[in-house]
């Protein structure tokens, strides 16, 4: 039998253009943590951060791109290689395989460019439509909605979706705020939810979103 997925008991009370300037008192201008200087970067810092912190990848990134300039140098590195620049992430030997394997499609399919086409992007192996997504935002600046485990709590706490699932939480999500705020979204969202409201002991007496929120078990 499928399990039940879980549902929201409240609806949201309020409209865009209260969240969002709510959520701009917070993070008027959003970021990502995860370093990069191009969609290159992005793409395999984003692979290497599944299951794992962004700062711990921060901190091997620099001399990973010193050892792998290009995706062309990473698809032709020993899997050996690569497991070594990046032996203390997480499921490193799985991912280090992703990487190869991902660049090695980048180079056949699209001569070693990064597309800025959800639709191309989730043909590389390793890349998920949460990635492909992250990739758009924040290296393309391309209308998307991230949703990573920080978005799907808060849409869930703030009654924005009533799902599990993230494909389905997406398109909630696309329905509710305007094409043009997708990208501040999925940054604002995502760092409010790793950084306010936290999944054990959210800061919701410094929310500034909290009048509004319908979420039952404020911390207050």
């Amino acid at each position: 039998m499928a399990k039940r997925e879980s549902k929201s008991s409240k609806k949201p009370t309020f409209t865009e253009k209260e969240l969002l300037q709510k959520l701009k008192e917070h993070f008027p201008e959003p970021w990502i943590d995860l370093n990069f200087e191009n969609p290159y970067h992005l793409l395999v810092v984003t692979i290497l951060a599944a299951q794992e912190t962004d700062k711990k990848v921060n901190q091997i990134s620099p001399k990973f791109f010193e050892k792998f300039p290009t995706p062309q140098a990473l698809a032709d590195a020993p899997l050996e290689e690569i497991e070594n620049q990046i032996k203390n992430i997480n499921f490193y030997k799985r991912k280090a395989k992703l990487l190869k394997d991902c660049c090695k499609a980048l180079i056949e399919k699209y001569g070693g460019k990064i597309p800025n086409d959800i639709n191309k992007l989730v043909k590389l192996p390793g890349v998920g439509r949460k990635t492909a997504n992250v990739i758009l935002v924040n290296a393309f600046d391309e209308p998307a909605i991230v949703v990573d485990t920080h978005m799907k709590r808060v849409s869930k706490r703030l009654g924005l979706t009533e799902h599990d699932n993230p494909d389905k939480i997406e398109k909630d999500l696309e329905k509710f705020f305007s094409k043009e705020n997708w990208g501040y979204v999925s940054k604002a969202l995502v760092l409010f939810g790793r950084y306010i409201c936290t999944a054990k002991n959210p800061k919701c007496k410094e929310c500034k979103i909290a009048d509004i929120c319908p979420y039952e078990k404020k911390n207050l």
